[in-house]
């Protein structure tokens, strides 16, 4: 996957972060970064957190007077970790640094860095569980129908066009916003009016495609696409593309969800990932089973998926307390 040169985030540099001049620790960080993302296939922003987490631990360490994995032992991490929660880090945030410890260590102890895995001993803190913004059908028919406005009065504008088939795609499909750039024009089965997906961990799956989505990724093809494609260079493979002709930018189009989603006035709700749990909350709602919507998402444990049950249940609570005349 290529993304806009100029919108890409700054490479990550092993030797960029605070490790002082200890060639040991950046070497192993090296070779770790390969690992998450040659053996892995982790995705750019979880390698990022990872090695921004290292990072920090290591420079930590390196203040203690501890420059070599051989130093490093339960104490050590028990004060980062206590440092960063005395200065009010959030429980998932506590939950990911303890996470990327644990994975390094892992790592090293079967690539014999060294004797003894200091996280053993360290237990991951609970997560706080937040249950996912969700917007109402009506919501999401307001988005579209704002997007149509704006299309009335731009009718070319590719921007605009991008972002209403991304809308649709997302909130029909249930994709990710990683999973949607990673689409490519044969993605699409116009026989049966799927998609082929490429998930968490390299897995494929086949989505369905509702019509309204694939009118609206037909429109964006035919009349927005052609825009951004640009004559001097090969033809490009990317379903949505950015304005200079390469692969859209999953920041740029989060950006310009969160951008709409500020339009409505009752809703809290940012980001490209409400509109997948709206997408799956909406398919429980309507009587979809647990299992079928587990599928669809590409989760790999039940679990996962049954936070969309909590979610609506509180729905159907809140709709009795309205609506029930003994509420």
């Amino acid at each position: 996957m290529t993304l806009e040169k100029e919108d890409l985030p700054t490479t990550l540099k092993i030797g960029a972060t605070p490790l002082g001049e200890d060639q040991e620790l950046s070497q192993a960080l090296d070779i770790y970064w390969r690992y998450l993302t040659y053996e892995l296939h982790r995705s750019e922003a979880t390698v990022t957190a990872y090695l921004s987490d290292l990072g920090d631990f290591f420079a930590f360490a390196a203040r203690a007077g501890r420059n070599h994995l051989s130093q490093i032992d339960t104490a050590l991490i028990r004060s980062w970790l206590s440092g960063h929660h005395s200065r009010g880090a959030a429980s998932s945030s506590m939950a990911r640094r303890t996470s990327s410890l644990r994975a390094f260590f892992a790592w090293a102890e079967e690539e014999d860095l060294l004797d003894a895995n200091p996280t053993h001993r360290i237990s991951s803190p609970k997560k706080t569980k937040h249950l996912p913004a969700v917007l109402k059908q009506k919501q999401v028919e307001q988005l579209l129908e704002t997007l149509n406005q704006a299309l009335a009065q731009n009718p070319a504008d590719p921007r605009l066009l991008r972002l209403l088939a991304v809308v649709e795609l997302l909130y029909s499909s249930g994709l990710r916003i990683s999973e949607l750039t990673g689409l490519d024009l044969t993605s699409i089965n116009r026989t049966n009016n799927t998609l082929r997906v490429l998930g968490k961990g390299q897995k494929e799956r086949v989505v369905p495609l509702g019509l309204p989505a694939l009118g609206a990724v037909d429109r964006w093809l035919t009349q927005g696409r052609p825009q951004w494609v640009k004559a001097q260079s090969p033809l490009p493979l990317a379903l949505f593309l950015g304005p200079r002709g390469g692969r859209a930018n999953p920041r740029q189009i989060r950006q310009d969800l969160t951008q709409l989603l500020s339009t409505l006035q009752d809703s809290q709700a940012s980001g490209a990932h409400v509109f997948r749990h709206t997408a799956a909350t909406h398919l429980l709602d309507g009587g979809a089973d647990l299992r079928t919507v587990q599928e669809f998402l590409g989760h790999a444990s039940l679990a996962t998926t049954q936070i969309y049950t909590h979610v609506s249940v509180e729905r159907l609570a809140a709709a009795y307390q309205q609506a029930h005349p003994r509420a």
